[in-house]
């Protein structure tokens, strides 16, 4: 990464600081950025001076103990920013059984007929694609994933639907992603999930991991999932 580019950092209230990204995005990968979020974000877990840090997309916000750590930190971030170097690590691949369309999937012929091909195209592509994921964010468990195939670009529904169920596959812009629970949303739904993505009352609540790997696997049916896909990730 050009040494001579840096976020923007700016402070988020009394005790949190932002780092913001996004300014080098046109010359440098998505990926390459987050990856680069990830670094940092493990070396400030090597300290007790923060309450929570948070990885977001193209960003890192930081939540300090103590407003009198805020100078501190404003001084270091930028300059262990730029002496983090990128470590990719291999994260899981984990494959997860999607029945689209029909009840599942209402928005596959939306997806299909914006980008002129077939239903059955958008299925294909959708899960030939090993996606990465960036962050999770939205809601406890939900992964942005990266590398989904400009032929399904797809823009958002005019109005969000006020319920979605728990597993929705959908495609909202250039994204795609997966609803570990029940909740309002705005994407194209273009199949279904059952694989549970987040579950609290585990060691580690979220299936998913910055840096993992998803593959969406094509099932027929629940029947399908439960008979050949039933422990695909144990």
């Amino acid at each position: 990464m050009n040494q001579t580019q840096k976020p923007k950092l700016f402070r988020l209230g009394e005790k949190a600081l932002v780092l913001d990204c996004t300014s080098l995005t046109g010359a440098e990968s998505e990926l390459t950025i987050q990856s680069k979020i990830w670094c940092l974000s493990a070396r400030c877990h090597e300290s007790d001076d923060f309450e929570d840090i948070v990885p977001g997309n193209n960003n890192l916000t930081l939540f300090l103990k103590s407003n009198k750590q805020v100078p501190f930190w404003y001084n270091q971030l930028l300059q262990l920013w730029h002496k983090t170097s990128i470590q990719h690590k291999p994260g899981t691949l984990i494959k997860i059984p999607v029945i689209y369309g029909g009840e599942y999937g209402p928005d596959l012929m939306n997806v299909a007929e914006h980008n002129q091909i077939q239903p059955e195209e958008v299925i294909a592509i959708h899960s030939s694609i090993q996606y990465q994921v960036l962050f999770l964010g939205f809601q406890p468990g939900f992964p942005y994933l990266s590398g989904l195939d400009k032929r399904l670009f797809t823009p958002r529904l005019a109005t969000p639907r006020l319920s979605i169920p728990a597993g929705s596959v959908g495609i909202g812009g250039e994204q795609t992603g997966i609803y570990p629970a029940q909740s309002p949303g705005g994407w194209q739904l273009i199949g279904r999930s059952f694989t549970p993505l987040f579950d609290q009352t585990q060691a580690q609540p979220s299936l998913l991991s910055p840096g993992d790997t998803v593959q969406f696997i094509p099932a027929e049916s629940l029947d399908e999932i439960e008979d050949k896909y039933s422990g695909l990730n144990l």
